[in-house]
């Protein structure tokens, strides 16, 4: 199959101004000020005016669902790849919860799988909040070597009062197969640490840091505007070259509770310091956002995909121009993070996973997808 888009706004997501891009199969071929294309094979899409952008990675997602936080009747639903596709993700990274009893690496690898039968660039995370982590395989290195859609682990908790408070030498245990489990399959291992609002923030990590000869970039803690002291040490993470992960799904609880907005983490982070291209932002689709009131369950909120669709509607309406580094924090930045070196940009030989966008309405009308159209004129292809 071959597309040519033509006089769309590249934004890569630095802006390249007005350019036609071609997409051959699965991959961007050019992008250049015109492209001279004719055939009856070749189908042709005029963008001008629109927005083209790489579609969304999301760092972290909950495709089978999440919850189970006060019982049963609060799990969530499965997500359908139609949800991610309306909110602009195309690769969507899946990862068990609080609850790896009833949602299991199984399932979620069925789900993942799916998700990638309908069109999506799926991955996922081996384990879960807890330690030791439950794995496809028995071992976290064979799940990396051995599992394909395995690009690491995570959400493995800490400074939480769900997870399983691990020592020291028990995180380091874990980053240490991540590491060797990426480096033997050649996709780098990522540690997703989830961070609550425990006092201890990121003082695991940094001791881990201080007594090994780990890389900081394997240590990616998630929700790290959670509160103004955790964002504050972990911008200190981001200029001694890790990466840190905003929420962008809320709710005014959380935010009357401490949480600082995910927009507003971000250029926060920017204006102390932080190299931008440490930050992301990622929806948390699929979990639940609950409510504890002094450990006390008070109430459940779903996250979903759009949320981050949401977010940059918000940051335009704020700006005249494309808000870069929002756009960066949604589609490079978190491919850098993650490693996959093909997604999260519009250059000869990336994915071709691309949005295109109407400014004004700032509403998503074509999304496509290593080459597949899953999105057009603003109706959705696939289910």
């Amino acid at each position: 199959m071959i597309t040519l888009i033509r006089n769309a706004r590249v934004l890569s997501p630095e802006p390249l101004g007005i350019r036609d891009v071609l997409i051959a199969g699965d991959r961007i071929a050019a992008i250049e000020n015109q492209v001279e294309l004719a055939g009856n094979s070749v189908e042709f899409i005029d963008a001008e005016g629109r927005w083209l952008m790489p579609g969304f990675v999301d760092a972290l997602t909950h495709p089978c669902g999440g919850g189970g936080e006060g019982g049963f009747g609060n799990r969530t639903r499965e997500l359908e790849a139609g949800d991610f596709v309306a909110g602009g993700v195309t690769t969507p990274v899946g990862a068990l919860g609080t609850d790896a009893v009833t949602r299991s690496l199984e399932v979620l690898y069925g789900q993942v799988m799916k998700l990638r039968s309908r069109g999506l660039s799926a991955r996922m995370f081996s384990g879960s909040y807890r330690v030791p982590p439950n794995t496809l395989t028995g071992d976290v290195v064979r799940d990396l070597v051995l599992i394909e859609p395995v690009i690491g682990v995570g959400e493995l908790a800490i400074s939480d009062h769900r997870s399983s408070h691990p020592s020291a030498e028990e995180l380091r245990r874990v980053a240490s197969d991540v590491h060797l489990g990426g480096t033997l399959s050649g996709k780098g291992g990522t540690l997703l640490l989830h961070l609550g609002d425990g006092n201890e923030r990121l003082d695991l990590v940094e001791d881990i840091l201080a007594s090994s000869d780990l890389p900081r970039r394997l240590f990616y803690p998630t929700h790290c505007n959670r509160n103004p002291g955790l964002l504050v040490q972990a911008m200190e993470h981001a200029k001694k070259g890790g990466f840190i992960d905003f929420t962008v799904s809320t709710t005014p609880e959380l935010i009357a509770a401490g949480e600082v907005p995910a927009l507003e983490a971000l250029r926060s982070s920017i204006e102390a310091g932080a190299p931008r291209e440490n930050l992301t932002l990622s929806s948390d689709a699929g979990g639940s956002l609950p409510n504890y009131v002094d450990g006390e369950l008070k109430g459940l909120a779903e996250a979903r995909p759009s949320a981050l669709l949401d977010l940059l509607r918000e940051a335009v309406s704020s700006q005249d121009e494309a808000p870069a580094d929002v756009i960066a924090a949604l589609t490079r930045n978190p491919a850098e993070a993650l490693q996959l070196a093909r997604k999260g940009r519009i250059e000869p030989g990336a994915d071709a996973d691309l949005l295109l966008l109407d400014p004004l309405a700032t509403q998503l009308t074509d999304v496509f997808c290593l080459g597949r159209r899953l999105m057009r004129d603003g109706q959705i292809l696939t289910t």
